[in-house]
Parts: C-alpha cells; structure tokens; sequence
C-alpha cells in the first residue's frame, strides 16, 4: 500500500516515487511539464547540490535540475 504523499525534497537519495501533486505557481508550470514532470510520472531523488540547492532528480530517463523551493512544491508517493 503507498504512503502518503511528501515533498519530493523529503525523499532519501536514491528513492523513487511517483508525483501526486505539483503545487508550484501557474507561471512556472507550464516549464516543468515541457520538461516532463507530470502528475502520475515516476521520479527518482538523485542529490542535493552541496548547499542543499539546487536538488536533481531523475525523470524519464534523464537527469533534471529543479530549485529547491520548486522541488518543495511537487508532492510524491512512495
């Protein structure tokens, strides 16, 4: 059974979890679903960048770089 849904920032390096929610601002969205980051899409925390900011993630095959504050916004589901 899957948990609740956490800020994809939560995650331990090298989680997997799927996007449930994705809460950041109406200007930004349009960016990160033409990067692929959609509700349902399976996502993986890679690491944080020494500073904790910027966090890469891998999404569809690819590595992709997100701020924190954005990535604080995207809801998953382990």
């Amino acid at each position: 059974m899957a948990g609740p849904s956490q800020p994809l920032t939560s995650l331990p390096i090298g989680q997997a979890a799927t996007v449930t929610e994705i809460r950041v601002p109406p200007q930004s969205r349009p960016r990160l679903m033409e990067m692929g980051l959609l509700v349902g899409t399976p996502v993986e925390l890679v690491r944080f960048a020494p500073l904790g900011d910027p966090v890469e993630i891998k999404v569809r095959g690819y590595h992709l770089t997100l701020r924190k504050h954005e990535a604080e916004q995207i809801l998953v589901r382990v």
